[in-house]
């Protein structure tokens, strides 16, 4: 957002923070979130450049189409064990899994 932009809405009251702060998160489960994101956004990207649709995938998983865009959208449902069965069912290997973990907030590994 622009400076400009932000100051104008700080004037007319509007705050802004993380999402850790508006919904009070502990650390934990700040960073839980956060690796979540992480994995989810990884699944799209990895589906996305393999040319899979989200039906292509659920077959890969077993699972349903729906299943899979909860996964990419970081759906609290959905578990760590799934988004990880799922990204290792598209070619990611643990080195991969594990370099989108240990990224900073906002990156994204291939």
């Amino acid at each position: 957002m622009r400076e400009s932009k932000r100051k104008r809405l700080e004037s007319k009251g509007w705050r802004f923070g993380t999402a850790a702060e508006f919904l009070h998160l502990s650390p934990e489960e700040a960073a839980y979130v956060e690796l979540k994101a992480k994995l989810a956004n990884n699944l799209r990207a990895r589906r996305e450049r393999k040319r899979l649709t989200q039906q292509g995938l659920a077959r890969l998983v077993k699972s349903s189409q729906s299943r899979v865009a909860k996964m990419e959208a970081g759906d609290p449902s959905v578990t760590l064990d799934l988004l990880i069965r799922a990204l290792l069912a598209l070619g990611a290997s643990n080195r991969e899994i594990a370099k989108t973990i240990s990224l900073s907030h906002g990156a994204s590994a291939s």
